[in-house]
């Protein structure tokens, strides 16, 4: 163990060094001028009280102590103001008088661990005598000895492999690692528990880093990554060979590619679509020689500045990705596919696919989804999470909620009716996968996800990345007997059709030039199909449980009703208005080239 402090992450002359950079770096000094900013704002935030409101998570308490003791520390050592020192422990003594860190709900405790471990580790020679113990004490008593009580009743987070095990394990290494001088045994046996635990959830990367818990959990899941993985390497000299753990290694290219052109992510399950970065790209760049990713976290450093992002950082790389990047990229076990026109382009066309594992935690019925970017705008939309405080939200309930259910994504209704419109057992694949210069595209077998249908597969692609791309949404859906197939795109572009209403021009206005901009949907197949617009709301067949987020009034529902269908090749076109591509031939999924 490194005898002094500070040990997680940053030493005593790493501090110094960013005083140094933040005078003679222009991205760093504009970095830190941000972070100190952010520090200011926290001065005058009230001080922490233990409060649940949702009879649940302390989580949000949690989260305000660990910003507050990254950023204030870290304004501390950019400055030299004890401003920062003495606001932090006003929050400090006031959570280490907690009765609890909320153990039931154990995210809670952890993060609120990692806070009181930076806060300690980062701030050690600024804390009297009498603050470091308390500070220490109230580690050790509100979460590390929380943390050996869990492993030793073998509690349901200790063995998963979902976020919930790197969050409540690496905020419990950070913690063990700042008193490990201090409080040898307890560090020693919370390292012990933790480690082999570890490893179950680094294991879920693999085979190609993709994380089926979506973007959002993939970022939470990484920052209790990288950053336990990053203090047992500079605390101890070994992460112990946790980060050659297979998958991890391609954890960056998954977030890489499913970010779009304009920092709007492919936000399947739990999650929101707005990408700010995460500092933790840097580790994994440095870790696993991939310069790519520092690239990729530049432009968000600077703009949304975090402390690990100092610490981190490469700023003197460039921040545009290498051309000859592949433009797509499919990721096996989590079965998504991202294709895309260019890189470092805010105009480029974007378009995200998805089959998947309906049980995957966190997970929507949301197999065969897909969102579409294009000329800087988001067309096609994921809609996201909902409220997780609406009735048994994970539980029971979970299929009611629109935003959760198949009609509330982009995606095929066959023989919808009061039940989930897709089996939430379902795992699809994608069976074919092609990408080359000129276009992409994949197929997925839907048909274990649809119990109404002896067949359903679907394939998107993006074709021609030159003036005139388009993207092709192709369902060959083959039922048992007559039924009712729905096709859905949700949008918040103005929808005009044509007489015949077989095609539809969407229209949003471009806010960083103040003109409209339009793409053509056109419906190829079948020949008596015609589009809809209707709202974004459960149908009549669906459950209408309690109060929910579905009344968004910038939603808008492109939807095709094909009734009695037993066997239909149903096929859409998405082009560019003002360079609109021909419309192709239409042939079956199995000739795609």
């Amino acid at each position: 163990l490194k005898p002094t402090h500070p040990r997680l992450i940053a030493s005593a002359d790493d501090f110094t060094k960013l005083r140094d950079l933040k005078n003679a770096h222009p991205l760093y000094k504009a970095i830190a001028a941000e972070i100190l900013r952010n520090a200011d704002t926290l001065l005058d935030k009230p001080v922490v009280e233990h409060e649940i409101p949702d009879g649940k998570r302390l989580l949000a308490t949690s989260r305000a102590v660990l910003a507050r003791s990254q950023y204030l520390a870290m304004a501390y050592h950019l400055t030299g103001d004890r401003k920062y020192v003495d606001r932090l422990y006003i929050d400090l003594h006031a959570a280490a008088a907690f009765a609890d860190w909320n153990p039931d709900h154990f995210l809670d405790t952890a993060e609120m661990t990692a806070a009181f471990a930076w806060s300690y580790d980062w701030l050690y020679d600024q804390w009297t005598p009498a603050q470091r113990d308390e500070i220490r004490s109230a580690m050790v008593r509100l979460g590390l000895n929380a943390g050996l009580e869990a492993y030793a009743k073998k509690v349901w987070w200790t063995n998963t492999f979902i976020n919930w095990n790197q969050v409540c394990n690496g905020g419990l290494i950070l913690g063990a690692l700042a008193i490990a001088d201090e409080e040898p045994k307890i560090a020693v046996n919370i390292l012990q528990n933790a480690l082999p635990r570890y490893r179950i959830a680094l294991r879920h990367f693999a085979p190609e880093g993709g994380w089926d818990e979506g973007p959002d959990y993939w970022h939470y899941a990484m920052d209790y990554t990288a950053a336990p993985l990053a203090a047992m390497d500079s605390a101890l000299g070994t992460d112990f060979g946790l980060s050659d753990t297979p998958g991890l290694s391609q954890a960056g290219r998954f977030i890489l590619y499913m970010v779009g052109p304009f920092n709007f992510q492919f936000n399947f399950a739990d999650g929101q679509h707005k990408w700010d970065g995460a500092p933790a790209l840097w580790w994994l760049a440095k870790r696993f020689d991939q310069p790519i990713l520092k690239s990729f976290q530049r432009e968000q450093a600077h703009k949304h500045a975090k402390p690990l992002d100092l610490l981190w950082a490469d700023m003197d790389i460039n921040g545009k990705l290498p051309p000859a990047t592949p433009p797509d990229a499919y990721f096996r076990k989590v079965e998504v596919a991202t294709f895309r026109t260019a890189w470092n382009d805010a105009d480029a066309m974007f378009v995200g696919f998805k089959a998947g594992d309906n049980t995957a935690n966190h997970g929507h019925l949301d197999l065969g989804s897909f969102v579409l970017d294009d000329l800087g705008q988001r067309w096609a939309w994921d809609l996201g999470s909902d409220d997780y405080n609406l009735p048994d939200y994970f539980g029971r309930q979970r299929w009611t909620y629109y935003r959760l259910r198949a009609e509330g994504h982009n995606t095929l209704l066959v023989g919808p009716d009061k039940g989930p419109e897709q089996n939430p057992k379902a795992d699809c694949k994608i069976t074919r996968y092609e990408s080359d210069a000129d276009r992409g595209f994949a197929i997925a077998d839907l048909s274990t996800a649809y119990p109404k249908a002896k067949s359903v597969k679907r394939g998107l692609g993006l074709f021609d990345r030159g003036e005139r791309p388009y993207v092709l949404i192709q369902d060959e859906i083959t039922t048992p007997s007559q039924t009712t197939v729905w096709w859905a795109m949700h949008t918040h572009a103005r929808i005009a059709f044509s007489p015949d209403k077989r095609t539809a021009t969407l229209t949003l206005t471009d806010k960083r030039i103040d003109k409209d901009v339009s793409l053509i949907v056109r419906l190829l197949s079948p020949a008596n199909a015609t589009f809809k617009n209707i709202p974004p709301k459960p149908l009549a067949s669906s459950p209408h449980p309690p109060k929910q987020a579905t009344e968004d009034s910038w939603v808008k529902k492109l939807a095709i009703e094909m009734p009695e269908v037993g066997a239909t090749t149903l096929v859409v076109q998405i082009t560019r208005a003002a360079a609109p591509a021909d419309a192709p031939k239409v042939v079956p999924l199995d000739e795609w080239k």
